[in-house]
């Protein structure tokens, strides 16, 4: 394909250095001069392993050129890579002068284009930036239509510096976000040779991905350093402890409580972190991200609590009220939590749970249950029919599989509110509300 890369930053200098060795025609396209004569004469702009030597050998075969002609990038491209910055602001926004120059220059060439180009944002974008700032000026410069004279994606790139040459060519996924249906087919074939999943989804979630992607990096090097901290002061190796920890590829590397959903509960997890909190202020380790837990949780429990009363409907009914799906432990459960909260503001609520059966309940469980929530036993409905018979607005508080047809169940003037995505079924005013999707 012929390809051009618009910022011959960190990005973009990798991205045309590897699309170039992979066979296409690529030209770079900076308002920079030196960086477009570092690469015409052979040599990267940017410090990075290889790929000085791939732009070396790529010049050299005519395969890969540079230039600060704005209409020279354009006029013959079958994709057109926006790679240029999108630094922050000391409020913490994004900066986007650079973004809207290049749609508008793009934009302006595209007059003249004598095809229907892919023009993708590899720049790292807020959800809606590519939507609302990028397709619009795009539109409006080139008089022309998106969907129609040109297609548009987002195509975010996941490149280490140290190591970027080699993520290009051994990508952990390829995620490309599309305008519309068959925006991205071109990026498609454009790494086709490339390993990994390839996902296709909307211009939003696909900004989203890499936002959530160095968040997740983020709080894994804050969580590690807090964990480190805390074994400093035992006198413990951290590196020693967090090697086994992530020895676990079942749990704690893995996909393992990684879906949005509802608050965490149960008997393990808020009394362990509670006591590993308070013997930290004890030994005088500060650990803001451990400290954040419990709140966040509750936040969780409170969103929960806001979509039922939204509804505005008085008689609910809360559909397994165990901590989690296959069991019947009820100590903690954000379920019972929220049921006690409806009940407090005078809600008329049944609840059903196949695991929760008073007669049954045995040790701690039982105790918990008739010395804290007792009143929750007189709210017990024998079946699902019978909540369903009661509620004006249902409330699925774990996942257990006799759940997943209730929004295909219930009444057209019921509302279900799935706090655990028991359901594939997307948030539908009045009718479906799932807490965080």
């Amino acid at each position: 394909m012929k390809i051009s890369v618009f910022g011959l930053g960190y990005v973009g200098t990798v991205v045309a250095g590897c699309l170039s060795k992979a066979g296409h025609e690529v030209i770079g396209v900076d308002i920079e001069r030196h960086k477009v004569d570092f690469i015409n004469r052979g040599h990267a702009p940017i410090i990075e392993r290889q790929i000085d030597e791939i732009i070396a050998t790529q010049v050299k075969a005519r395969r890969l050129s540079a230039t600060t002609d704005v209409a020279a990038g354009v006029q013959l491209a079958d994709v057109i890579l926006i790679a240029v910055g999108t630094p922050g602001l000391p409020n913490g926004e994004l900066e986007l002068t650079y973004l809207r120059r290049v749609s508008k220059e793009i934009g302006n060439a595209l007059k003249d284009h004598p095809g229907t180009p892919v023009i993708a944002v590899r720049s790292t974008t807020l959800p809606g930036t590519t939507r609302e700032v990028v397709v619009p000026l795009l539109e409006r410069t080139s008089e022309k239509r998106a969907g129609i004279d040109f297609k548009v994606c987002s195509n975010p790139e996941f490149l280490r510096e140290g190591s970027a040459v080699d993520d290009f060519y051994n990508p952990a996924k390829t995620v490309i976000g599309e305008l519309g249906e068959g925006h991205g087919d071109r990026l498609i074939d454009l790494y086709a040779d490339l390993p990994g999943p390839v996902a296709k989804m909307t211009l939003e979630a696909a900004e989203m991905i890499k936002y959530t992607d160095n968040a997740w990096h983020a709080l894994k090097i804050g969580f590690a350093n807090e964990i480190g901290n805390i074994c400093k002061a035992f006198t413990i190796d951290g590196h020693e402890v967090m090697d086994v920890f992530c020895k676990d590829r079942k749990l704690n590397i893995s996909p393992a409580y990684l879906k949005p959903g509802f608050a965490f509960g149960g008997y393990c997890l808020p009394k362990d972190l509670r006591a590993l909190l308070s013997k930290t202020k004890k030994i005088d380790v500060d650990v803001p991200i451990l400290s954040a837990i419990l709140p966040s949780n509750e936040l969780q429990i409170e969103r929960g609590l806001r979509a039922v009363l939204a509804a505005g409907k008085r008689k609910v009914g809360v559909l397994g009220i165990s901590f989690k799906a296959g069991t019947d432990d009820l100590r903690e459960s954000p379920a019972i939590d929220l049921t006690e909260r409806l009940i407090g503001k005078g809600y008329d609520v049944r609840v059903y749970d196949h695991n929760v059966n008073l007669a049954r309940l045995n040790g701690t469980n039982r105790s918990y249950v008739l010395d804290r929530i007792p009143h929750i036993c007189n709210l017990m409905a024998p079946n699902v029919d019978a909540v369903i018979d009661h509620a004006d607005t249902l409330v699925v508080g774990n996942a257990a599989p006799e759940f997943e047809n209730i929004p295909r169940r219930v009444r057209d003037d019921q509302l279900v509110v799935d706090l655990v995505r028991i359901s594939k079924e997307r948030s539908v005013d009045g009718v479906y509300e799932g807490i965080c999707w």
